[in-house]
C-alpha cells in the first residue's frame, strides 16, 4: 500500500481530558513514535506553537508534522470571522509543511462536556444545513489559498455524527470541504466507512484508524456517560487491539489509489494502556506486521 503512516499523540496525552497521560513528555511521544516505525505524527497541546521553534525538534525526531485539529465555530459566527480565527492554526501548519487541517464543528458540541451525556448531541435543524454548508466551502477555499486540505472530521457529539449527518454535510458543501474519515467514530455513528470510500473517493483528504470497543459503548450509552466517560472507559483503541476488521477497509482504500496519511488513534487511559505498545499494534495491524499482542 501506498499510504504514509502517521500516528496522533492522544494516545499518550489528551487534549480534551489532560488527566490522561498528565506529565508525559513531548520528547517521550516522539521518539516513541518514531522508534515503532511511524513517518509523522499529529499535533497536539504539548507541541510548540512556533514553526521555527517546531521545526528542528521534528527534524531532530525525523518526523513530519501530518496536520492538526481545529474546533470550529460557524454556528457561532460567520465564516470570515472563523477564518480570522483559524489563521494562527494556518501559520503554523504552514510554516512546517504539514498538508492537512483536521476540523470539526464544536460551537455547540458536547465531545468535551463530561456533564452531558452522549446522547444529548446537538443536531442541525433542516433549514441550517445549506447556510452551514456555504460557510464551510469559504473556510475551505482560505485553508485551500494556504497550501493546506480542509479535512472534516465526523465525530460523536458534534453536529456530524451520523451516517445521515454526513451524507447531509456531503450534499451541502462542494469538493473544497473534504473528509478526514475516522473509522472508530463513523462505527459508533452508524457509518459504514468502506462505503463511504467508494462513494466519496476523491473527497477523503485524511483518515483516522481507529479500533472499537462495542461492549463498553453500548454500557456507557445505558448509563448516560459522557464521551470523555468513554475515552476513560476505553471504548476506543488502536487497530488490532479491538472489534473491528481493517483488511476490507484497506483493500478499498489501497484499490482506489489512497496515498495520503492512515494516522493510528485510540484515545484510552494510557496508564492501563501503554501507548507505545498499542501504537505499535496498531501500525502492525495496517501494514500486515506482526508484533507482540498488546493487552486488551
Amino acid at each position: 500500500m501506498t499510504f504514509r503512516r502517521g500516528v496522533s499523540p492522544i494516545g499518550w496525552v489528551n487534549d480534551d481530558l489532560p488527566s490522561l497521560g498528565a506529565g508525559t513528555t513531548l520528547d517521550t511521544i516522539l521518539s516513541q513514535a518514531r522508534a515503532i516505525g511511524f513517518e509523522g505524527i499529529e499535533l497536539g497541546h504539548l507541541f510548540p506553537r512556533d514553526p521555527a521553534v517546531l521545526r528542528p525538534i521534528m527534524e531532530r525526531h525525523g518526523l513530519a508534522v501530518i496536520g492538526g485539529w481545529h474546533g470550529m465555530r460557524l454556528l457561532s459566527h460567520d465564516a470570515d470571522a472563523e477564518i480570522a480565527a483559524m489563521m494562527p492554526h494556518l501559520d503554523l501548519l504552514a510554516g512546517v509543511g504539514a498538508t492537512v487541517v483536521v476540523s470539526a464543528e464544536v460551537s455547540n458540541a458536547i465531545h468535551t462536556r463530561r456533564s452531558h451525556p452522549l446522547a444529548d448531541r446537538p443536531r442541525l435543524g433542516e433549514r441550517d444545513w445549506p447556510e452551514f454548508g456555504r460557510r464551510l466551502d469559504r473556510v475551505a477555499a482560505a485553508v485551500a489559498d494556504r497550501g493546506l486540505r480542509f479535512a472534516y472530521h465526523h465525530h460523536l457529539g458534534t453536529v456530524v455524527e451520523t451516517a445521515d449527518d454526513l451524507d447531509r454535510l456531503l450534499d451541502a458543501t462542494g469538493p473544497g470541504v473534504a473528509l478526514t474519515l475516522d473509522t472508530g467514530h463513523a462505527c459508533y455513528g452508524g457509518i459504514d466507512s468502506v462505503s463511504v470510500v467508494r462513494a466519496h473517493f476523491s473527497r477523503i483528504a485524511h483518515v483516522h484508524a481507529k479500533d472499537v470497543r462495542s461492549a463498553r459503548h453500548a454500557a456507557l450509552v445505558r448509563s448516560d456517560g459522557s464521551f470523555l466517560d468513554g475515552v476513560a472507559r476505553g471504548i476506543f483503541t488502536t487497530p488490532g487491539t479491538g472489534e473491528l476488521d481493517f483488511t476490507p477497509f484497506l483493500k478499498t482504500l489501497d484499490n482506489l489509489g489512497y496515498a495520503g496519511w492512515i494516522v493510528v488513534e485510540g484515545e484510552q487511559d494510557p496508564a492501563i494502556a501503554a501507548p507505545d505498545l498499542y501504537a505499535a499494534q496498531g501500525l502492525a495491524t495496517l501494514t500486515g506486521a506482526s508484533v507482540a499482542q498488546s493487552r486488551r
